[in-house]
């Protein structure tokens, strides 16, 4: 008879001659969830017309849900948007890809974290939100800063440390922002409470807009995470939190690391939703979804995106040591985003092979002039660190630098 046997028979005669009901799980028994690209099919035929709508079933195993219903697996869609999620999710990657090339060249330095393969994220919740909401992030934050109102020149040139970038070349790779997009952030899981302050802030203006608060595997046992579920629950704030589970937290991957691998769990009393963060269609719904939540006054949210990175967890990481060339390779092959979408489009007759073949060569050659025109950007002036360090207007009459005699003046009281 097995140890493992004679244990659990053990503990049960324990359980019950000390009068102890065993415990049963609330939370049914765990479906495989499908993370696929490419499963989803027309529900009815397509119109002619780019702009007319018409409705898509999600393979059935796209969401699971906890503490909530899942939302429908139908979503309505136009060729018109399934051709510019194309569009964007191919420019992004050329930029990542332009980004790993310029590192490897020694013109962008430090730290730098790509998201290759994670595309559908970030382009399927554009797709579903608007420039009212609001998205901070960890490092991993080049698409992010694009979609919210950037550009990839200012992307690129501020991974250059340029003037032109989009923190004028004195933030870098975790440090861009625009006015509806709080960062890229460089501490671990630190984000997560700074966008449940957003969400604070939009319920107190009593703004109907959602904050969408993302993090990686990697963060999700930081305590100051648990901490902002805490409050966000006790204060029913507009808040989603993300998880974009790409399997490996650095070189651990989340079954070494992590008791519960179900994210979406994790939130105790704020319900959860797992979703195939491989298919942008399922991407697209389940934010939609998850913004409709939050704003109607149900509370948080909690939301695991279950996606993959090609590459290491940053440049310095060659991502092979930890996990086998033939898995990554495999999900390259198998069940690559921009692979699936593209499958979609060919398949159900969106548009043709040579349209986008076009799309692809005019995303490289944007990409390509927006990397020579960073690259023709200064660098800034020493002078220039003195700003930016506080909101203009509130700086202190001076700042002591790295050595006490280092001293610049702001203004004389």
């Amino acid at each position: 008879m097995s140890f493992s046997l004679l244990r659990s028979r053990g503990l049960r005669a324990v359980s019950r001659s000390a009068g102890i009901k065993p415990v049963r799980s609330t939370i049914p028994a765990m479906r495989f969830l499908q993370t696929d690209a490419d499963k989803s099919s027309p529900a009815e035929s397509l119109p002619e017309a780019g702009n007319q709508p018409f409705t898509v079933a999600l393979h059935g195993e796209s969401f699971h849900s906890y503490r909530c219903d899942a939302p429908s697996n139908e979503i309505s869609i136009t060729k018109d948007e399934m051709v510019k999620m194309y569009t964007t999710m191919v420019k992004m990657r050329r930029m990542e890809q332009a980004a790993d090339a310029l590192y490897k060249q020694k013109m962008i330095r430090g730290f730098c974290h790509l998201a290759i393969g994670q595309e559908a994220v970030s382009v399927g919740m554009e797709h579903a939100i608007d420039g009212d909401d609001r998205v901070i992030t960890s490092y991993r934050c080049h698409t992010f800063a694009v979609l919210r109102g950037g550009t990839v020149k200012g992307v690129i040139a501020e991974l250059m440390g340029r003037v032109d970038g989009m923190s004028y070349g004195k933030g870098g790779s975790m440090h861009i922002f625009t006015p509806s997009f709080f960062g890229g952030n460089g501490i671990v899981g630190a984000q997560v409470p700074v966008g449940a302050g957003i969400a604070l802030a939009q319920k107190y203006l009593k703004k109907k807009s959602a904050t969408f608060a993302l993090y990686g595997d990697g963060a999700s046992n930081q305590g100051q995470v648990f901490e902002s579920y805490n409050m966000a629950k006790l204060w029913n704030l507009p808040c989603v939190f993300v998880c974009e589970n790409n399997k490996y937290g650095m070189g651990t991957s989340a079954e070494r690391s992590s008791m519960n691998t179900d994210f979406f769990t994790r939130g105790d009393k704020i319900p959860g939703l797992q979703v195939n963060g491989m298919d942008i269609l399922a991407c697209k719904k389940a934010t939609a979804w998850a913004k409709e939540w939050v704003t109607s006054g149900k509370g948080p949210l909690v939301v695991e995106f279950v996606t993959y990175r090609y590459g290491g967890h940053s440049m310095s990481d060659p991502g092979t040591t930890y996990r086998t060339r033939d898995e990554v390779q495999q999900m390259r092959s198998e069940k690559d985003a921009i692979a699936g979408l593209k499958r979609y489009i060919l398949e159900w007759g969106v548009t043709d092979e040579a349209s986008l073949k076009a799309i692809d060569k005019k995303a490289k050659e944007e990409v390509d002039e927006a990397v020579e025109e960073a690259k023709k950007s200064p660098f800034p002036d020493v002078k220039t660190f003195w700003t930016d360090i506080y909101y203009k207007g509130t700086e202190p009459p001076m700042m002591r630098g790295r050595e006490k005699e280092e001293v610049h003046v702001y203004h004389k009281d």
